[in-house]
Formats: structure tokens, C-alpha cells, sequence
């Protein structure tokens, strides 16, 4: 069952400072990413997931989107910890060709992936994925970060470990 946090849209200033950087594609071989300003208005979202699972039943509360990848899929906070802020929910992607799974624990775990030059498409959509580091991207995460450097491969190893079930419980969204 996905739960909600309520109505804090508030965007964390680690987002918004992410959405400043310009992601190079680099023709497939770099990070296919484009941030957001703001999270996504949620009639947007709820319009999206209705269509993306195809269940007209659903809202899009439990998913602040803040970024895309070339093709449409999504990356969001998905809000499944009750009474915690956005910037303590676990990052998701939710591709436009049915891709989806669990990036990182957090937002600031998040900030140390794209450290690490990886995207969150890169995470789901490739097992062996490889990342070049980004020295602005690592310098943007130690000035927002609240959790240690690690690599992009422990920190998405720990997040799926902690939501295993987030694939069945899309599976079970869609009709």
C-alpha cells in the first residue's frame, strides 16, 4: 500500500540546486537527466500515473515529481515515510516504457548518485551501470548532503533492500 505525507510540496534547496546543472547525455554514454525547477504541479502527476498504470482510480500524491529523462520517464520523491519531509523519502523512477524501481533512500543519498555521474534512468534501466564522477555534482552534494559518501552501487544496493515490494506494488496499481 502506498501512503502519503500530506501536502508539503515544499522543493528542498538540494533540488533546486540540481536543477541548475546542465546533465550531458554525451550520446548515451553520460547521465540522461533533466531536473526540475519545482516539483511537478500534482494534477500533472496524477494525470501521468493514472495513464501510466492505467488506473483512473489513482492520485499522484504519493509521487513529488522533480526531473525527467529524454523519453518521458519520471524521477520522484515518492512520499511512503509517514510524517517525514520530501527531502527523507526515497527517490524513484518511473520510465516511460514501464521501467521503475528505487534509486536511493533519499534525497541526500540522491545528491551523492549523480555524484558519482549516474541518473536515475542509469540506475533502473542498466544492472552494470558505470558513472564518470562530477566534481560539481560531488561539491554540490558535500554542500547538501547529510548522509556519508558512498558510492552510487551501495547506495542503490541499500535502497532497494529497503523497498523491495516497490515493483510488485506498481504491479498491483495497474490495471
Amino acid at each position: 500500500m502506498i501512503e502519503t505525507t500530506g501536502e508539503d510540496r515544499r522543493f528542498p534547496p538540494a533540488l533546486a540546486d540540481v536543477a541548475e546543472v546542465e546533465f550531458d547525455y554525451d550520446d548515451g554514454e553520460g547521465v540522461d537527466f533533466e531536473p526540475y525547477g519545482a516539483f511537478g504541479p500534482a494534477e500533472e502527476t496524477t494525470d501521468w500515473l493514472r495513464h501510466w498504470t492505467g488506473n483512473h482510480d489513482l492520485d499522484g500524491a504519493a509521487y513529488l515529481v522533480f526531473g525527467q529523462d529524454g523519453s518521458g520517464g519520471h524521477a520522484a520523491l515518492w512520499q511512503v515515510r509517514p510524517g517525514r519531509p520530501p527531502a527523507e523519502q526515497p527517490v524513484v523512477f518511473l520510465g516511460s516504457e514501464g521501467e521503475r524501481g528505487v534509486v536511493a533512500g533519499n534525497l541526500s543519498d540522491f545528491l551523492w548518485v549523480l555524484a558519482d555521474g549516474v541518473g536515475p534512468l542509469e540506475v533502473v534501466e542498466f544492472a552494470q551501470f558505470e558513472g564518470r564522477p562530477d566534481p560539481a555534482l560531488a561539491a554540490l552534494a558535500e554542500r547538501h548532503a547529510t548522509t556519508p559518501r558512498r558510492t552510487a552501487r551501495e547506495i542503490v544496493a541499500e535502497a532497494q533492500a529497503e523497498f523491495p515490494a516497490f515493483s510488485d506494488d506498481i504491479d498491483a496499481l495497474c490495471r
